[in-house]
């Protein structure tokens, strides 16, 4: 069955960087765009990157432009995000999605002083 675990969440100071990954499994990664949502409490998820599958075409949210990047890697399976100058208000559960239905567990990025 498919499965996606994401890793790398934590707490980080404001400015500070996180490197998230999502481990993918029971289906063909290489050929499957992905994406990373979040949601913060009191909030509707909202996409935040997006990547192709084949030529790596990448979108992102307007609020992590320039400061998130998206990227994938095809023989291991993962994709990642790489999350830069982060602000208190990039606190939320980070999610992985796949093919529009399939989702992980979720890991938890809280930014704070």
């Amino acid at each position: 069955q498919v499965q996606l675990v994401e890793s790398g969440g934590g707490l980080v100071h404001p400015g500070g960087s996180l490197r998230l990954s999502c481990a993918a499994s029971g289906f063909t990664f290489s050929t499957s765009p992905m994406r990373w949502y979040r949601q913060a409490n009191g909030k509707e998820r909202e996409l935040v990157a997006l990547i192709s599958s084949v030529a790596g075409i990448t979108n992102y949210a307007d609020s992590v432009k320039g400061r998130f990047t998206i990227s994938r890697d095809n023989a291991k399976n993962t994709v990642y995000l790489q999350m830069n100058s982060l602000k208190p208000e990039d606190t939320a559960v980070y999610y992985c999605n796949a093919l529009m239905m399939y989702w992980g567990q979720g890991t938890q990025v809280t930014v704070s002083s």
